[in-house]
C-alpha cells in the first residue's frame, strides 16, 4: 500500500474519534447556535476541561500534515479557472476542480480540455443537452397537450357520466 493510502486511512481512524466541537451551552439556549466559539469565562466549566463538558479545540485532534487538505479520494485538489490552468496539474497526485465564477463556455473548455489530457474534474455539472434535443422535448409536451384536448372534446363520455351522477335515471 502506498505511502498516501496509508496516512488516509490512519486520517480516517482518527476522524472517527474525534468529537463533534459544540459552543458551550447551545444545547441549552435556542439564541446560541452550536457553531464553534472558544470558551473564554472565568469560571467556565468547559474552559477549565471538567469531566462532563463537551471537549474543546485542541491541537492534539490534528492530523498528518502530509493528508491534511486531502480530497478523501486521496488527490490534492487544484482551483481551475481556465483552460491552461490543465497544463500544471499533476494527473498522479492531484484533481481539479472548476472555479464557481467560470461560466458555462469557459466550463466546455475546461471540461474539453480535461479529457483530452485524461484529468479528473471534480465538479464537471449537469450534462448540458443538445439543441436538437429540446425541440424534441418541445414536440412531445405539444402532442401531449392535443391529446388532453382531444379527450375533453368527446361528447359521448360527458353524457355517460352525467346520467350516472344524476341517480340513474
Amino acid at each position: 500500500m502506498s505511502q498516501r493510502k496509508k496516512l488516509i486511512k490512519k486520517r480516517n481512524g482518527l476522524r472517527s474519534r474525534k468529537p463533534r466541537f459544540i459552543r458551550q451551552e447551545s444545547w441549552r439556549y435556542k439564541r446560541v447556535k452550536p457553531s464553534w466559539r472558544r470558551p473564554r469565562g472565568k469560571t467556565s466549566k468547559m474552559r477549565r476541561e471538567q469531566r462532563g463538558w463537551p471537549k474543546t479545540v485542541a491541537v492534539g485532534y490534528k492530523v498528518a500534515k502530509a493528508v491534511r487538505g486531502l480530497h478523501p479520494s486521496g488527490f490534492r485538489e487544484i482551483l481551475i479557472h481556465r483552460p491552461e490552468d490543465l497544463e500544471k496539474i499533476d494527473m498522479k497526485a492531484e484533481v481539479a476542480r472548476i472555479a464557481a465564477t467560470v461560466g458555462e463556455r469557459k466550463r466546455n473548455a475546461i471540461l474539453e480540455r480535461a479529457k483530452a489530457l485524461g484529468i479528473r474534474i471534480l465538479n464537471p455539472g449537469p450534462a448540458k443537452k443538445p439543441e436538437g434535443a429540446e425541440a424534441e422535448a418541445e414536440a412531445v409536451e405539444a402532442e401531449k397537450i392535443e391529446a388532453e384536448k382531444s379527450e375533453e372534446e368527446k361528447p359521448e363520455g360527458a353524457d355517460e357520466n352525467a346520467s350516472k351522477s344524476s341517480g340513474g335515471q
